[in-house]
């Protein structure tokens, strides 16, 4: 038996869920993507290679080799924190918050230039953004300001002395007034940077917003058009069960007491009513299959797997065939992705027990990251299927994978089997949950 394989599942995007509708506390900002907002990402890495450059500038009394190694490599320890946000409770948030405080102090110690420092706190200001509500990032950039405006004014030149001793009054002023006028420019310099950085992040809560309308707009269209065709066939199912159903069932009723006041010497005529009897008994059969399988919620409330795995035992009891199946499902699905996955999987086994002579089948139903798969394999004698194209079966399987954003594939060669396989993504609302 050759296995084709399966389409590769493709990326999703992922979104904002049902916190963007509720309220969330101030250490818990509405979800976004681990840095898929490049633009963030990549501001970070230009202000950490500003520092750099400022960290490996001459400095006017000489700064020892070791020294700046050791603020490169916290410049290092630094940007790769941005890599990988704290998404945990509010103690993670808070640790990593901290340890950038830290780190700035750090980098103090040891170079008492004040050139870069600022550059620094404009990075955790810009990462509070993307961990806290309001009120946490008013507070780390109260924290950072503090911080720096005290450094700014610890590190201040020593000023020069006269004769006598007694300090230059006019440069303390001159450098008061300096370090004074840094403090209220990097303090607007902060709030720009917040009030920027939030209108970025809530333009993409708003695209997301509408990404995820759009979603549920799809999948309300879907269930309508499901009805629609609910509706459309439990109107033909009547229309079959109280026509052609109960016109076989007379007719098995006549032929029934044909044969109870048959001659006993009319064998030949007998064998022929025996025959019309099955035919008329198989198709009645058929047409009660037919009515089970155009009737309204075919899972009847139960789960996907277990609809299958139900179907699976009524399908060895028919043709004798165990399948070899594989059911593996860590999420429930909506009606709507249970539905088609469960009619295209009845239809391949309806396909398999009529036409294909099969005696091994192989079905596989599992999730892989945000996709549901399912394949059906079996060992018969396939068919070519660029002759076999006008299928209602096989369009009927397709039609539904598209609809639900899918991929539907068909692998089959004459003497070799079939293979269908199907790959529809988790609604957004799934994986939210």
């Amino acid at each position: 038996m050759h296995r084709h394989p399966s389409p590769s599942a493709t990326e999703a995007e992922s979104a904002a869920g049902a916190s963007l509708r509720s309220p969330t506390p101030w250490h818990q900002p509405l979800p976004l993507p681990s840095h898929s907002f490049r633009l963030i990402l990549y501001l970070e890495w230009i202000l950490l290679g500003l520092d750099f450059l400022l960290v490996i500038r001459p400095a006017r009394f000489g700064l020892d080799v070791m020294t700046q190694v050791l603020v490169t490599l916290i410049l290092i320890v630094f940007g790769l924190m941005g890599l990988k946000r704290p998404t945990g409770n509010l103690r993670s948030k808070v640790l990593y918050t901290v340890f950038e405080l830290v780190l700035l102090g750090i980098t103090f110690w040891l170079d008492r230039r004040t050139g870069f420092f600022p550059l620094l706190g404009l990075i955790i200001v810009i990462r509070s953004c993307l961990i806290f509500q309001r009120k946490g990032q008013y507070i780390i950039t109260g924290l950072v300001f503090i911080a720096s405006v005290l450094m700014l004014f610890w590190g201040m030149p020593t000023p020069p002395r006269h004769r006598r001793g007694i300090p230059d009054d006019n440069f303390i002023n001159t450098i008061f007034n300096l370090n004074v006028n840094t403090a209220i420019t990097f303090g607007l310099t902060l709030l720009f940077i917040l009030l920027l950085v939030n209108a970025l992040l809530a333009e993409r809560r708003s695209r997301e917003k509408l990404m995820l309308a759009n979603e549920q707009l799809r999948q309300y269209t879907l269930r309508i058009e499901d009805q629609a065709a609910l509706q459309e066939r439990n109107r033909i199912a009547r229309e079959i069960h109280d026509a052609l159903g109960h016109a076989l069932t007379a007719q098995s009723i006549q032929l029934e007491n044909a044969l109870l006041f048959l001659p006993p010497e009319a064998e030949k005529t007998r064998s022929f009513l025996l025959e019309s009897q099955q035919l008329g008994a198989r198709a009645l059969q058929e047409v009660r299959r037919s009515i089970a399988t155009l009737r309204s919620n075919p899972l009847r409330g139960r789960s996907l797997p277990d609809a299958i795995a139900t179907t699976i035992t009524e399908f060895q009891n028919t043709t004798g065939i165990l399948p070899n199946s594989t059911l593996q499902l860590t999420q429930s699905l909506p009606p709507e992705s249970s539905t088609a996955l469960y009619r295209i999987f009845q239809e391949s086994l309806t396909n398999i027990a009529k036409h294909s002579l099969a005696t091994e089948v192989m079905i596989d139903l599992e999730q892989r990251g945000d996709r549901i798969h399912l394949q059906i394999t079996d060992n018969g004698r396939g068919f070519d299927p660029q002759r076999n194209t006008t299928g209602f079966g096989l369009q009927g399987m397709r039609e539904r994978a598209i609809a639900l954003g899918g991929q539907f594939s068909l692998w089959s060669e004459p003497g070799k089997g079939c293979q269908i396989a199907v790959s529809i993504p988790l609604p957004r609302q799934v994986l939210l949950a």
